[in-house]
Order: C-alpha cells, then structure tokens, then sequence
C-alpha cells in the first residue's frame, strides 16, 4: 500500500515521541542539573522534537564530550554492578541493589525494573532467556516482590537468581528507562537547527517552541497546524485516517474530496494527493 510505505506521523507515534522527549527532559533537570529556564523545547514540524539547552557551562562542549551525554541518557555501556547490584563472590545470590528513590540510574534501574515486574508476562521473562524454574518462580512471588520495595527491593528475595539473571531484567529495564534521541544530531556541532515558526516541507506544520514544563499538555496535531482559514478540493491517492485540530479525516483512496486547507496541505506534502484544477 502507498500510506504504509511513507512515514505518517501518526497520534501514537507522536505520542511516543513526546514521551521520549519527556524522558530526555528529566535527564537533563534531574541528572545534569539544568534549570528548565535553560531548556528550550520545540516540536520539530514533523515527527520528533527538538530540546535545546542554553548555557555557557556546556557551549563549548565537542562530539567527543557530546557522546558521552548520549551514552548516558541512553544507558550505553552501562554495567548494573556499578550502580548498586552487588553479588556473592562467585555471583550465584544478589546481597544488594538500587532502591527506587535513589538519583541518577540507581533509582532508574530500581524504578524500571519495579514497574518491568509489576506487569511482566511469563512471554516477556521467555524473551529476556531466563531459565523456566525462575520464571516460575518471579511469577508465584511478584507480589512479594513488589511489596519489598518499601524495605530494600527484591534483589537478594528469589531463590536461584544471581547477578547475571538479575542482570538480564535489568537491561531491559534500562531500555524502558533510557531517552531515545537522534545520536547523530546531538553529537554534531556543525549541525543546523530549523527556525521556530518555519514550516516542515514533509507536513506542512510549522516548528512550534515552548517551555520545558508546558510539554505534558502540547498537541502538534492542534498547536502546530499553519493553514487554518478556507478549503480546497484535492484528489487523494492514497491516505489513512488521520487527524488534524479536532477533526479527523479519510480513509481516502482514488477520490476527489473538499478539505479544509491544513488537511489538505498534510496530503499534499505527504505526496498522497493532487491539486485539481
């Protein structure tokens, strides 16, 4: 089909993208330490956003120093037993780990790997490759498990996991916990930024920027939209339903349809419709 092989930005994926950047957010504030008065972020017109910080304390920063705050907010690298899971010498039973109010990736990996096992299902332990008697065995104790958050978690509760099993949850939860951003991007000093209030060639929509603690509540569907008076007739190739504002439009295939303009601007610039004369 034409609209599976271009790139939608549909509600869930935006969504998705906005949660990314939320997380990237709380790196910046609660890790780095940046005032949210130093942060600046933007919807980039299509499908990500951009978050920029302003501060002579790191404007000066290379792609090698750049590098190293992406391998951080995306974990890479990360060793657990650096950060709070200790072991038995030969590693066969934890003694200790993370606790979920701790800063920076201690109480990231304690917060990931609580809310990974509040909801794990016996196919989501299968995929992390962990034996079947400790799947059994997390699955008969998970509220135990849960309720030993509030004394000092669960890492040492489970009979038969070591640090290498432990190990195995927890980079999954480093993955759910993790930001993910463009590493190219962020790590290229020579690198472009499109101005706030220009449009997005691929939408239609314009970049739209705003402050840091406004983001939770910003629709790109609604707030990014540039083409708000009058309607034109279009002929639609191909689109599936989408929304713009508060109205949704289409399925379209093969049709000729009138459409308000910011619709039919989307449609256009998707290359999934022509102006008819």
């Amino acid at each position: 089909k034409r609209f599976e092989e271009q790139k939608w930005p549909c509600e869930v994926c935006l969504e998705s993208a906005k949660y990314e950047a939320i997380k990237l957010l709380d790196f910046l504030i609660e890790d780095f330490g940046f005032s949210p008065s130093e942060i600046k972020v933007s919807f980039s017109g299509h499908r990500g956003y951009h978050v920029q910080v302003e501060s002579e304390k790191i404007r000066d920063l290379d792609s090698t120093a750049r590098k190293e705050i992406v391998d951080y907010v995306t974990g890479t690298g990360l060793e657990p037993t650096y950060h709070g899971l200790q072991g038995s010498p030969r590693g066969a039973r934890v003694t200790s780990g993370p606790n979920l109010d701790e800063a920076g990736w201690r109480g990231r990996i304690a917060r990931g790997t609580h809310e990974f096992l509040l909801s794990a299902t016996r196919e989501d332990l299968e995929e992390l490759n962990l034996r079947k008697k400790v799947i059994d065995e997390i699955l008969s104790k998970r509220e135990e498990i849960l309720r030993s958050w509030e004394k000092r978690g669960p890492w040492g509760l489970i009979k038969g996991v070591g640090v290498e099993t432990w190990k195995k949850i927890i980079m999954r939860a480093i993955e759910s916990q993790s930001a993910r951003i463009d590493t190219v991007v962020t790590t290229d000093v020579h690198r472009l930024i499109r101005l706030p209030n220009t449009l997005h060639g691929k939408t239609g929509w314009l970049k739209v920027s705003f402050p840091a603690d406004e983001i939770e509540k910003f629709d790109p569907l609604s707030s990014a939209i540039a083409f708000k008076k009058g309607e034109i007739t279009i002929y639609v190739k191909e689109a599936p339903k989408f929304r713009i504002g508060e109205e949704t439009f289409g399925p379209f295939e093969d049709r000729k349809v009138e459409l308000p303009m910011a619709a039919a601007m989307f449609l256009l610039c998707k290359d999934a419709a022509e102006v008819v004369d």
